[in-house]
């Protein structure tokens, strides 16, 4: 068995879960997600914990009992806290400014870059060049990271580009003739 799928998922206070059919739904005060399970795993929610067990003894069913934990787990800290990116701007003239539920790049092109958030993600500008980007879904918000992150990338001789906060960039030496 997983390793991973050996501990139970602790659900705290002010999160409901509910189990039906194929299917499970965790609702707290950041939002409502949902996932399909597979027929590989059964999930028990009981005494205020999700266990979760493979359904049969086949490699397959190990792996995603773990799997699915983890994503369990991930579900029940977003509802109730919530995940958060945070990308830094470095460049001359590179700023961003959020409006509503867009997020305006300017980043040395010809033009602005406008970039739509998706549903359940939100972003702020704590400054000119800070962004942060904060939602229930953490996949959907590391995906939007690094879909804002690809617009310009870091390069490697001048560190100019977006980049998230904990990230180093690694800097080239020039050419000698």
């Amino acid at each position: 068995m997983s390793r991973i799928a050996k501990n139970p998922v602790a659900v705290p206070s002010g999160v409901e879960v509910t189990l039906s059919d194929g299917m499970v739904s965790v609702k707290g005060p950041m939002g409502v997600l949902s996932q399909a399970l597979t027929p590989h795993v059964r999930v028990v929610f009981e005494q205020g914990k999700l266990q979760v067990a493979a359904a049969n003894d086949t490699r397959l069913a190990h792996a995603m009992s773990g799997t699915t934990r983890a994503l369990l787990a991930n579900m029940v800290q977003g509802v109730s806290k919530g995940f958060e990116k945070k990308l830094n701007l470095v460049g001359v003239g590179y700023r961003a400014q959020a409006q509503g539920n867009k997020l305006s790049l300017n980043l040395g092109f010809s033009h602005p870059v406008e970039h739509v958030m998706p549903e359940g993600v939100k972003v702020e500008t704590p400054s000119q060049t800070e962004i942060l980007i904060k939602g229930a879904d953490k996949q959907r918000v590391g995906q939007v990271a690094a879909d804002v992150r690809a617009y310009r990338s870091p390069e490697p001789y001048k560190g100019k580009g977006i980049r998230y906060a904990d990230e180093t960039v690694v800097l080239k030496e020039t050419k000698k003739k």
